[in-house]
Formats: C-alpha cells, sequence, structure tokens
C-alpha cells in the first residue's frame, strides 16, 4: 500500500534531538544555511513521492517506507562517496545526516537495508517494462522547482560530455567467448549436458576444466585460432539444440557468437577478423551493456555521460539542467537535440544560446537549431582545416587557395557542381561543403568573451566524476549507471545552492553590519556634541562618563 510521507515533524519531548544539544551545538543543528539543513528544504522536501506510487498497490497492505528518506538515502550515498555500509552506519548514528533527512528524533525509523536494495530493484524492473526513468522524473521536478525558486535564467545553456569506463577487466577474444561459455554452462547447462553429442560433450568438459587466461598466456597464436574455432562450434551446437530458450544467458550466447563468427552456408563456423568485430560487441561477461570507443588515444570499455547547465552571467547560481547517459559509442553529436529538449522543458526562459564544442555540430543539429532561432555557439570544428577557402559572395563561389592565398577560377558543371582545375585533374566542392567552410569560418571568428562561456562546464564534469578512480565507475550495467549520474548530478546541484545561500547570508551580514556602524557613527556625532555643550558648561567629570560608558557601547557591536 503506497503512503506519503507526512510533511510536519512531531518532536518528542523525550527524544528530540534539540533537547540534548548545548547552545552552541543546537545553534549550529538549526542554522538554516548549514548543509543538512539546506539539504532537506532544497532536495528531500522537493522529492514528489507520487511519481514512485506506480511501484506499489493501491489496496490495503503493509504501507511502504517514506520515499523522500530513501530517495535521500541514495543521493547522500552518490554526493559523499558512501559505501553502502557507511550510508547505513550515518543514517542510523550522525545527528546532521538523519536531520537531512528529516528525522528529527532519536528514535525516528530508518530504512532497513532490504527496504533500501527494493526499492532500487523496483525501479530498474519498471524502467525495462515500461521505459519511463522515475529517476529522470524525479530530477526533473526537483531542478525545475529549484529554477523558479531561485530565478535561474535559461537563456544560455553549455553541454560537454566525458567517457567512464565500466570496472572491468579488458579480456582477449578467447577469455571472453570462454568466460561467457562458462557462465551459460553454470546458469543453465550444468544438468542439461546429456543433451549434447558425445565429441562435444568431452569438448565442453575440457573447457570448463581450464583457466582461459592460463590457456592465452601459455599458447601460441596458432593454438589459439585452433581453440577459438572448437569453441564456436560447441557453442553454435548448444545453440541449436536450446533455441527455444528465451533465457538472459542464451541471448548473451547467442550474441557473442554473432559477434564473433560467421556462419557460412555451408554450416561451417568462420571466426571474424578484428576489423569485423564491431565496437557495440559484447565486452565482458559481467557487463554486456557497455561498448567500447577510442578517443584521444585512449581506449574506454563503459558509457558516455552528457552534462547540460545553465550558463547565464546573471545568474546567481547556475544548476544542470539535465544529464543523459548512453554507451561509449554514442556521438556527442547525437546529445544535443535531446539535451535542449529536455532543458527547455524545466526551465522558465525560451533557450536562446546553445555553448559546446565540436564535437555536437551535425547537418541535422544545425538544422533543429536554426528551426527554434538558437544561436549555436561552438568553440571548435573536427576534422583538419582544408586547403581551400570557400567564400560566397554576391551568390557566386569564390575559392581562395589557402597555401598562397591565390584565387581560383570556380567553373559551375551541367549537373549544377561546383569545380576547379587542380594539377591533378579537378576538384569537386558540395553544397556541404561550402556550409562546413562557413561554420569553421564562423567558429575561428568568434569572440574570446563566448568561446570561453563553455569552458566551465568542464567543472561539472570533473563534480560528476569526483569521486571515480581512474575514470571508472563501480557500477556495471546501463540503468545503474544512469542513475548514478542522476543522482550525482542531484548533488551537484545542491551544492551549488548552499554556497549561493552561504554567499546570500555574507553579503546581508555585511549589509547589516554597515548599516549598525553607520548608526554608531551618527550616534557619535550627536554625542560629540552633546559633550561639546557640556564642557562649555564645566561639566567636564560627566563628559568623562559618558566616554566611558559609550566605550562600552562600542565594545558590545
Amino acid at each position: 500500500m503506497f503512503r506519503k510521507t507526512s510533511t510536519s515533524h512531531q518532536l518528542s519531548l523525550l527524544t528530540s534531538v534539540n533537547q540534548h544539544l548545548n547552545n552552541k551545538s543546537a545553534r549550529q543543528y538549526e542554522d538554516q544555511k548549514e548543509w543538512h539543513n539546506v539539504f532537506y528544504r532544497q532536495v528531500v522536501c522537493k522529492i514528489n513521492e507520487d511519481i514512485f506510487s506506480v511501484l506499489f498497490s493501491n489496496g490495503k497492505g503493509t504501507p511502504n517506507a517514506s520515499i523522500r528518506v530513501l530517495i535521500g538515502m541514495m543521493i547522500l550515498k552518490e554526493g559523499e562517496g558512501y559505501s553502502d555500509e557507511k550510508l547505513f552506519e550515518n543514517c542510523h548514528f550522525n545527528l546532521l545526516t538523519r536531520k537531512a533527512l528529516g528525522l528529527v528524533n532519536i528514535d525516528d525509523y530508518v530504512p532497513s537495508e532490504s527496504t533500501y536494495y527494493l526499492l532500487r530493484k523496483r525501479i530498474a524492473n519498471y524502467y525495462k517494462l515500461a521505459g519511463i526513468d522515475l529517476f529522470k522524473v524525479c530530477f526533473k521536478e526537483i531542478t525545475k522547482s529549484q529554477i523558479i525558486e531561485f530565478n535561474v535564467s535559461g537563456q544560455s545553456i553549455r553541454m560537454d560530455s566525458k567517457l567512464i569506463g565500466t570496472n572491468i577487466a579488458f579480456y582477449s577474444r578467447y577469455e571472453l567467448v570462454h568466460s561467457i561459455l562458462i557462465k551459460y554452462y553454470k546458469s543453465t547447462l550444468q544438468h542439461k549436458t546429456y543433451l549434447l553429442p558425445d565429441q562435444y560433450q568431452q569438448m565442453l568438459s575440457d573447457f570448463i576444466k581450464e583457466k582461459s587466461s592460463t590457456t592465452v598466456y601459455s599458447s601460441s597464436k596458432e593454438q589459439i585460432v585452433k581453440r577459438l574455432r572448437l569453441i564456436g562450434e560447441l557453442i553454435y551446437t548448444l545453440l541449436k539444440i536450446n533455441k527455444a530458450s528465451n533465457s538472459k544467458h542464451y541471448k548473451i550466447l547467442e550474441r557473442v557468437f554473432n559477434d564473433q563468427y560467421y556462419l557460412l552456408d555451408s554450416g561451417k563456423i568462420r571466426i571474424k577478423p578484428n576489423k569485423d568485430i564491431s565496437a557495440k560487441s559484447i565486452q565482458s561477461p559481467h557487463d554486456t551493456e557497455c561498448d567500447f570507443r577510442k578517443k584521444d588515444n585512449n581506449k574506454t570499455k563503459g558509457y558516455n555521460h552528457n552534462i547540460t547547465e545553465t550558463c547565464d552571467s546573471e545568474n546567481d547560481v547556475n544548476l544542470i539542467t539535465d544529464i543523459d547517459v548512453e554507451r561509449a559509442t554514442h556521438a556527442d553529436n547525437e546529445f544535443t537535440k535531446p539535451s535542449i529538449i529536455n532543458s527547455q522543458e524545466i526551465l522558465e526562459n525560451k533557450i536562446k544560446n546553445v555553448h559546446a564544442d565540436g564535437a555536437y555540430n551535425s547537418e541535422t543539429n544545425q538544422r533543429f537549431v536554426k528551426k527554434e532561432n538558437i544561436n549555436f555557439y561552438l568553440t571548435g570544428f573536427q576534422g583538419p582545416s582544408a586547403r581551400y577557402n570557400l567564400r560566397v559572395r554576391e551568390n557566386k563561389l569564390v575559392v581562395i587557395d589557402t597555401k598562397n592565398d591565390e584565387i581560383i577560377t570556380v567553373t559551375l558543371t551541367e549537373k549544377g557542381k561546383y569545380r576547379i582545375k587542380t594539377e591533378k585533374g579537378y576538384r569537386y566542392f558540395t553544397d556541404k561543403q561550402i556550409e562546413s567552410c562557413r561554420l569553421r569560418k564562423q567558429v575561428e571568428q568568434l569572440p574570446l568573451e563566448l568561446k570561453r562561456k563553455r569552458n566551465n562546464v568542464e567543472a561539472s564534469i570533473f563534480q560528476l566524476a569526483y569521486h571515480l578512480r581512474k575514470d571508472k565507475t563501480k557500477y556495471r550495467g546501463y540503468f545503474k549507471n544512469k542513475i548514478w549520474a542522476i543522482l550525482r548530478s542531484l548533488w551537484v546541484n545542491f551544492v551549488r545552492i548552499t554556497t549561493s545561500l552561504v554567499k546570500r547570508y555574507q553579503n546581508l551580514s555585511i549589509i547589516v553590519n554597515n548599516n549598525c556602524i553607520v548608526r554608531v557613527f551618527e550616534s557619535h556625532l550627536r554625542f560629540i556634541n552633546f559633550l561639546t555643550r557640556l564642557e562649555s558648561h564645566g561639566s567636564k567629570i560627566i563628559s568623562f562618563l559618558f566616554v566611558a560608558n559609550f566605550y562600552q557601547i562600542l565594545k558590545g557591536l
């Protein structure tokens, strides 16, 4: 049975934390600009529990634990980089952590570990069945509320991405295929080996006994190729025997066979050359959803994370408006349109400016921003500079050779293509190349102020991956990494809000103090005039007493 958390706190006379703290500790505990109180107000209280009601029945039964507390615990875990053990220890015994979750009495209930894990499992299962990420919906509602409260302008946004590897070992082809075969055997085939022909039963027995890493280390290339072919024949036989199976491990075994082998028309098995293996092929038996990607000479098996945030200079605080996670092979320019749309859903202002690097550029994105009247500021352009500079003047194409700044004569062919005469023949130019040259020139002429606008998003990327070691996540699987990224983004926004509030309180304090000083100075002037009048009447002793009292007043201020 779904039940919402009560928004009112019933303080106990005997178990309320305030009753057991001294004055100084109590002041800090109740200070509204301290992190635990800001977290409760700006994060926990903004969690819409109705979002998660679909995970529970509407009828009678045992009520659920507080959704706000559970989601708040998840955000705290990823925000502080806690282990599960450390998280529950703090929730039980750390007064500030408990206050951040709204547990103000010592005997307030902390959800059990099983309840915590069950909620995560239910959310993951709901995503598989309905395709709706409840964490992402929750993130949008919390962030939208924060944007409204702090009057965050979203006319300008910026975005950047980061490849984060999953915490898996790099397998050789033989180790990968062998490991997946063993996992299939242990999960499905262990008590059905009798279905195999005799020759394959012995072959399977030999593969089960061996350690693949040792085999790779002690075997020559020819021996590994031979064993890889044999294991391919065995896997194909297993797939034919259990053709009707719909199990997860069967699908993984089928996928790795299609990734690594060709099935010829004659029924024979041929090993795929390395160049024919897709970057989207299975990379590990322990994380079958991650992809392989090579970027800037770094090899990554994992996921691509894209962050979008506000960047208006008038904002006191800029917030992350969208976090998207896809497999490593997902190109940056595929994030552009969805990130703008998702950000616009929670922003009060119409997005007018988008700042990104050259990897976000594509023809589709250029058409989209033009349709939406958005200025698309790119800080770079992919690929080397072209030899020929193309310009359109008075509806005519002008081609300049950048080697000698010579203007080359352009002719228009019957098919409507532009061409020039070169040493080796003719060089043709398409409308796409002309547009690319125009965009490259536009990027080069972009003012330095606009180029720097995108740079600070890299600080958000740094904060996102702050607790990671060697840019590797501790989670395996697409949805788990997506949850991690959303919770980390909520924490980054919370930290920014806390910092902004502290500055706001400090500025307010300075204003108040300045006003006090002005009032004291005005009183001082009036007092000097009064003393002057006393001294004119010979009352020096009385004026001395007034000076002493005034000095004590100044000390008190």
